[in-house]
């Protein structure tokens, strides 16, 4: 199974993850300072920023698509409730 590896900036801290890991729940583990409400993409609470590797991430879908326009998101962010690591590359994000 392919691997990626997640780096969270705000902390400084790297794991690696298997394709399909979700940006959150890595986030939770490690004590990164991506904070959530409804993991379900519905809030948006989850704004992060990708400051490498956005191609290493799933497509936003319709809901998250939606969600990050209602909160005018720049090209670099996602909500990590929604982003799936799934290149082998590495990945750096941090809370919005």
């Amino acid at each position: 199974m392919a691997k990626g590896k997640l780096t969270f900036g705000d902390i400084d801290v790297s794991v690696n993850v298997p394709a399909g890991t979700r940006v959150i729940e890595v986030s939770e583990k490690v004590g990164a300072g991506i904070i959530y409400g409804c993991r379900e993409g519905d809030c948006g609470t989850c704004l992060m920023s990708v400051d490498e590797g956005i191609e290493n991430l799933s497509e936003p879908s319709a809901l998250e698509d939606k969600v990050l326009k209602e909160n005018m998101a720049g090209k670099d962010m996602r909500l990590a409730c929604q982003a799936q690591v799934i290149g082998e590359g590495e990945t750096i994000v941090k809370p919005a």
